[in-house]
């Protein structure tokens, strides 16, 4: 298999795209309503395949540098001390099918996020017992998952570092929204990483090892980055860039998803999320260009997207919505997305397209 870079495309979506659409699944906008999303209409992106996994046979191995080796089993990381968190997870490739040039991979529009809520034990207390020796950089995270991806064969696998590993919240998660995991989302065992985008929330997570030296696994280095020409270096992802979503008003055309309401008052809503921790501190609302600002609802946690809601006034005829989102630390969506050879990190207004009757 070759490892040249996928060049990038204008124009029609090829079939392998099309197939990647079919396999993975985004959240239905009109979803945005739940304040957590129901886990069937969570968005879902594998890499290679779903793994075969037996919960009764599962073992957690935490190995490398570290003083105590372990391996446990779902059994026994069920009894350590637990946690729930609501997270929002985004796919750091949200918003790739909108860009031109695009990069050939999942076709995302704006449909990659969703939140949930997730309990698990925190890593840090694993990391604590396994004792991470002084020596210890990164934190290598490894699933069951594997495939070939430019031309190399591999378990899907990300680090952290050491100091990242261990905040307080960060889980290996066996439930979801009070359910055991299902097998698209990492059953019987996954990490969640709260704030970052969704590839380092590893899933179906087998291996944990303390290493000295910066990972090198092809999910790390070759991908995942945001590099505004091939030849850049590139910044690793790893926080989600302040983005927002509008729920759709009224009615959908089939084909084209363009919206139809009645005149009269229209109430908007939707939700606005920001990476690291960071909250949302504005949301703004533009009919045909002119934007106000939204009311927002009140915070849902530290790492959970917020509501925000507009009444508007629907005149008879065409317009265009959008909405902006800014958060505590100042950042501003951008209009037109940030040119990435990658298509990573497009967090571009949201424009709905509305036909308005009287």
């Amino acid at each position: 298999m070759s490892q040249t870079r996928r060049p990038p495309i204008v124009g029609r979506y090829m079939q392998e795209e099309v197939a990647l659409a079919s396999r993975n699944c985004g959240m239905p906008l009109e979803a945005l309503r739940y304040d957590v999303t129901p886990a069937g209409l969570h968005y879902l992106l594998v890499h290679f395949d779903i793994p075969p996994a037996d919960a009764a046979q599962w073992r957690l191995a935490i190995g490398g540098l570290v003083d105590r080796p372990r391996s446990l089993s779902l059994d026994e990381i069920r009894a350590l001390p637990a946690k729930t968190l609501r997270v929002t997870l985004e796919c750091a490739g949200n918003g790739r099918g909108q860009m031109s040039p695009r990069y050939p991979s999942m076709p995302w529009m704006e449909e990659g996020v969703s939140t949930a809520e997730w309990k698990g034990t925190p890593l840090a207390g694993l990391l604590a017992a396994a004792g991470v020796r002084h020596g210890a950089r990164e934190m290598v995270f490894r699933g069951t998952d594997r495939g070939f991806d430019r031309g190399t064969e591999h378990d899907y696998a990300r680090s952290l570092s050491v100091a990242e590993a261990m905040r307080p919240d960060v889980l290996v998660v066996y439930a979801m929204n009070g359910q055991p995991l299902l097998p698209q989302h990492g059953a019987p065992l996954r990490l969640v990483v709260p704030g970052w985008y969704g590839m380092a929330s590893v899933k179906w997570l087998a291996n944990i090892d303390a290493v000295a030296e910066p990972f090198g696994g092809i999910q790390q280095l070759a991908s995942y980055h945001f590099r505004a020409q091939a030849s850049d270096a590139g910044i690793p992802c790893s926080h989600m860039r302040v983005n927002s979503l509008m729920t759709p008003p009224g009615i959908p055309d089939f084909f084209t998803r363009r919206r139809l309401v009645q005149a009269g008052p229209v109430g908007l809503a939707g939700r606005a999320w920001s990476g690291g921790g960071v909250q949302v501190a504005r949301v703004e609302l533009s009919v045909d260009g002119a934007w106000r600002d939204a009311k927002l609802d009140p915070v849902a946690g530290p790492w959970a997207w917020r509501g925000w809601s507009f009444g508007w006034e629907a005149l008879p005829g065409e317009h265009v919505l959008s909405c902006r989102a800014t958060d505590a630390n100042g950042a501003v969506q951008p209009t037109e997305p940030l040119p990435d050879v990658g298509g990573f990190g497009n967090n571009s207004t949201q424009s709905v397209a509305v036909s308005v009757r009287a």
